[in-house]
């Protein structure tokens, strides 16, 4: 299923995400997206693949997984997702623990995901680092893109439940706000000292933070907490990335005038516990109207990773506009994970992740039928025996 290095897809209904959809064709060299437009020509020697006004779109990206730590029907054994040992666990690593190997990849694969970004869970005030990656690959090392892409922090319901059995702190809201700011004043007194000798993975993670290298990715659902989150980082003067914001429509103002995306969803579970008593699907809409940028995600495996459009899909159908609907699983998220400028649109020069579906993705009877990933072809779907086909990883 190897691609070779010239790669011509014509008579393509063509969505770029970033301009106006076109029927042409897309030209891909060397991984990279060489050529496009209604006129563009194919190149001599290409392989060219007939679109026949099938519809071209950059692969979905979703910015808030656990893929490959929390595995497929593995139970205790695969899932590595929160060390919940120490309330401040900044310097683990989501990497380390990703086996890309786990079934959920193919899915992504079958859903149009070509971009993942791997979290640490929310069971610590302060959870460890992330990291964004492609979906497919055997060796973790040639499939990232970025690594760390953040921090990942966690206020509200889950660090005050898990300490506060241990009867260790927090176990309150105002507990793990201390945890975070204890952190923080620590990581700044650890980087007035040039101590090559006294290195603490926990501090240099915060240090990343603080030097705005990377940003503090804040689980948080309920607007109360919202607030907390703003107020510490204005604290600190980090960047703030809200993931989940069942809530952040009732700060809508307040996250658009700072600029401060929100990263929501998952959206198609119940209100399982307190906090999430405000979950909608019309919640991605009011959030848009306010002027925030949103990224819908499926924070997989709470949702299958292959779900990500339909929840999508169904923004749209609870008042989200169509173009934001696709902006918040293509560029938007690209943006967040400091990766806008290879991929989450189509433009000469990014990176050549696509993905040929059957007709308009936001149709739920529409599927994918062939994605590559800097140009190789690593998933095809056969129409006719209803099969699909992963290119082997190994």
């Amino acid at each position: 299923m190897s691609s070779p290095q010239i790669v011509a897809i014509t008579n393509a209904h063509v969505v770029p995400i970033d301009g106006e959809p076109f029927d042409g064709t897309v030209v891909v060299e060397d991984g990279r997206i060489s050529a496009l437009g209604a006129s563009a020509t194919v190149p001599d020697g290409a392989v060219v693949v007939d679109a026949a006004g099938k519809w071209l779109l950059p692969g979905f990206v979703d910015a808030h997984v656990h893929l490959g730590t929390h595995e497929e029907g593995e139970g205790v054994a695969g899932d590595d997702t929160n060390e919940m040992t120490d309330p401040n666990t900044a310097g683990v690593r989501a990497i380390d623990a990703i086996n890309p190997f786990d079934p959920g990849f193919d899915d992504a694969l079958a859903g149009g995901v070509t971009t993942v970004n791997v979290n640490p869970g929310s069971g610590n005030p302060i959870g460890g680092l992330a990291v964004a990656l492609h979906t497919h690959g055997r060796y973790l090392e040639e499939m990232v893109l970025r690594s760390p892409s953040g921090l990942k922090s966690a206020l509200g319901e889950n660090p005050k439940r898990v300490y506060g059995a241990k009867g260790k702190t927090p176990s309150t809201r105002l507990g793990t706000a201390l945890v975070i700011r204890e952190a923080f004043m620590k990581a700044q007194n650890y980087m007035g000292k040039a101590d090559e000798n006294a290195r603490d993975p926990h501090m240099e993670a915060l240090a990343m933070v603080l030097r705005r290298e990377i940003p503090w990715r804040q689980h948080a659902h309920r607007a109360d907490d919202i607030a907390t989150a703003i107020r510490i980082a204005d604290e600190f003067g980090y960047d703030l990335v809200l993931d989940h914001g069942t809530e952040a429509h009732l700060l809508g103002d307040v996250l658009a005038e700072r600029g401060t995306p929100v990263l929501i969803g998952p959206l198609f579970t119940t209100k399982s516990k307190v906090e999430l008593r405000g979950r909608s699907i019309a919640n991605p809409g009011k959030l848009a109207r306010a002027g925030v940028e949103i990224s819908i995600i499926t924070d997989h495996p709470v949702i299958p990773i292959n779900f990500l459009v339909h929840q999508a899909t169904l923004a749209i159908k609870e008042g989200l506009d169509r173009e934001t609907a696709l902006r918040s699983i293509t560029i938007n998220p690209a943006k967040v994970l400091g990766l806008a400028d290879r991929l989450g649109s189509l433009a000469v020069g990014k990176d050549a992740d696509l993905v040929l579906w059957s007709g308009d993705p936001l149709d739920v009877m529409q599927r994918a039928l062939q994605v590559w990933i800097g140009g190789t072809e690593v998933y095809s779907y056969d129409t006719e025996t209803h099969s699909a086909t992963v290119a082997p990883r190994v």
